[in-house]
């Protein structure tokens, strides 16, 4: 007799097939973590890449080695290759560690499969993530009737979306930025056709205000409309531009505002910390990652408008999507809804989230994750050995030892992750190289910090002892 087909994720029957499958994932996932004991693999690429692929070798066999044994090899391989957000000692990057319950919808979402670009294939999902989209619109833009947001990629499709729209509106905008600008907003002026935009100096990690005004002054309309884009949360130093001052020069040369609140935008759920992104709802547009500071598994990007209206250049009309006569009928668009067309139901991971925890429960979270921050700064600002960059504005701590120069920096930031100790990242600012700690697992304990601290003071002692690093 035939072979039957593998079995299929969705209707009555494939919970039963997914199951035992889960239960293979899970275990993988459970030896690989312990396997790799530690915040990322040892060896560096050297040793990672041949073992990985020694382990997941061919992987295209001529005849298949079934479901288990493909999921425990590939999973295990990937998860002792991995750097894990979960682990304490994994603080580089904006890259979170995603809630448990956020992963357990991820895992629906990939088995219903719903694609968001026409109804008839997400019914139920295309409802969820219009209402998702405009409870977190009206967080952000409180006082406006219809407001509304996007789910995107992350911040820098949320970027790229708002310089189009803003092109849309105006035409050739130009843009302003802080030199302290993620790099998505140059790279979306030239990918849209726009000029390349006007840099803001940012001497203190913020946007200079005088050198905003005279910028303003000096490119009033009628010569070309004018965008600025004012950043919530910089990737180096975590810094929010002035925003209110910012919003003011804005309305008083009339140029438009658009802010990356990617990193900081979640502050909204603190009561104690929102505010730091006060005047956010003045903004033409606003961009927000909840896999940063919102602990989504990626992607789980937000760009949020303050009227609705201002998302209908994105409209677009694929007949066999979106005919005429089934709009008219009550079928919804929902090619209007991104530039892309394939896309997951991103929304589902976040609604559950949301309902999961309540504003309460994300307070809660963030609050934690920037109290750690202020302790690991402490714990630095009591070492004598080690040098505090300032004072954190959100999650993100920069120090490096007392007198050492920026190649021995990068030389211990390099070492310990060839040594698979910790992953810290970099950033160069105020003329000195600095060890980075982008603290966003609310799990992390002061005991983990103080293991971090004492993994660099220990190394550093090594290469003063002239002792190479392995």
């Amino acid at each position: 007799m035939p072979t039957p087909p593998p079995p299929l994720a969705g209707t009555t029957t494939g919970p039963a097939a997914l199951r035992p499958l889960i239960d293979t994932v899970l275990t993988a996932l459970h030896d690989g973590a312990h396997r790799r004991d530690g915040p990322l693999p040892a060896g560096g690429p050297d040793a990672v890449t041949p073992r990985t692929r020694t382990a997941t070798h061919p992987l295209i066999p001529d005849h298949g080695t079934g479901p288990h044994h493909a999921l425990r090899t590939l999973v295990t391989a990937l998860t002792e290759g991995a750097a894990d957000p979960a682990d304490p000692l994994c603080t580089a990057h904006l890259h979170t560690p995603p809630l448990a319950l956020a992963a357990a919808a991820d895992l629906a979402a990939s088995a219903l499969n719903p694609s968001m670009d026409s109804w008839d294939q997400a019914p139920a999902a295309s409802a969820l993530e219009a209402d998702t989209t405009a409870a977190l619109a009206a967080e952000i833009y409180p006082h406006q009737p219809t407001p509304d947001a996007l789910i995107t990629t992350g911040g820098t499709e949320s970027n790229q979306l708002a310089l189009l729209l803003a092109r849309e509106r105006n035409g050739p905008v130009q843009t302003i930025r802080g030199a302290n600008a993620h790099h998505s907003i140059t790279r979306a002026a030239w990918l849209l056709g726009l000029p390349e935009p006007i840099v803001i100096p940012a001497p203190t990690g913020t946007m200079d205000l005088t050198a905003l005004q005279e910028a303003l002054t000096r490119h009033d309309r009628p010569r070309r409309p004018l965008l600025v884009t004012a950043t919530a949360g910089t990737t180096d130093t975590g810094r929010i531009d002035p925003l209110p001052a910012i919003a003011d020069l804005c309305t008083t040369h009339g140029a438009e505002l658009h802010i990356d609140a990617a990193y900081g935008g979640p502050l909204l759920f603190s009561p104690t910390h929102r505010d730091k992104i006060h005047g956010l709802d003045r903004a033409h547009s606003v961009t927000i990652d909840l896999h940063k500071l919102g602990w989504q598994p990626a992607p789980a990007g937000i760009l949020a408008v303050p009227h609705r209206h201002h998302l209908a250049p994105l409209r677009h009309q694929a007949p066999y999507l979106n005919a005429d006569d089934d709009t008219e009928a009550g079928l919804p668009d929902l090619l209007g809804r991104s530039l892309r067309t394939t896309r997951r139901p991103d929304a589902l991971k976040i609604a559950v989230t949301l309902q999961a925890l309540g504003r309460t429960g994300l307070a809660d979270l963030v609050d934690r994750t920037l109290t750690t921050a202020h302790h690991l700064a402490d714990l630095i600002t009591e070492n004598p050995t080690l040098d505090l960059y300032d004072r954190p504005t959100i999650s993100t701590v920069l120090f490096r030892p007392t007198g050492t120069d920026d190649k021995t920096v990068a030389t211990i930031r390099r070492t310990l992750l060839t040594r698979g100790q910790a992953v810290l990242g970099r950033a160069h600012t105020d003329n000195h190289l600095w060890l980075k700690a982008t603290l966003l697992n609310p799990h992390t304990t002061p005991q983990h910090l103080r293991t971090l601290l004492d993994l660099v003071t220990q190394l550093t002692h090594e290469l003063a002892e002239g002792n190479t690093p392995r």
